[in-house]
């Protein structure tokens, strides 16, 4: 398996095609206003940093991280094309900005995921990773459609 992570095109209209089926895969799982998920056009906003993952040539995962505040960063687009799931893509995208954000010096990530069975093995992988339920930060507000959680890059 030949498995490469870069930084998106994103002028790529498989890319469009990918993140367009990400917000479909959203939209029964909780109200519009409980989907957080961003389309492209956020994705190309200024602090955003989003990373494919293609494995032998196709395009399997997406991630990215979006600047909360100074040196606290947010797990952003992290989707698996549903063909992958189950081949460790997930932990792959979630290690690769982990590493990222250490290396810029980042003091803390987080994330919002569904709190939604759709979303348990995320939420399993983010525990794994040592990620912890957290307050709503940033912009958000607590919603029960909603499960916050964070680590500090010092624990990485």
């Amino acid at each position: 398996m030949d498995i490469s992570i870069t930084r998106a095109d994103l002028d790529d209209p498989a890319l469009a095609d990918f993140l367009l089926a990400h917000l479909r895969d959203m939209e029964p799982t909780a109200p519009p206003e409980s989907r957080h998920a961003l389309d492209l056009a956020a994705l190309r906003a200024p602090g955003v940093r989003l990373w494919t993952l293609h494995r032998d040539g196709e395009l399997a995962g997406t991630v990215a991280l979006a600047a909360v505040e100074p040196d606290h960063e947010e797990v952003k687009s992290m989707r698996v094309a549903p063909a992958a799931r189950g081949l460790g893509i997930g932990r792959l995208l979630l290690r690769h900005v982990l590493d990222d954000a250490r290396a810029r010096g980042l003091e803390r990530v987080s994330l919002e995921t569904g709190s939604q069975e759709f979303f348990a093995p995320a939420r399993a992988l983010y525990v794994a990773h040592g990620f912890a339920v957290c307050p709503p930060f940033g912009g958000y507000i607590a919603d029960p459609n909603s499960v916050f959680l964070t680590r500090m890059t010092a624990e990485m």
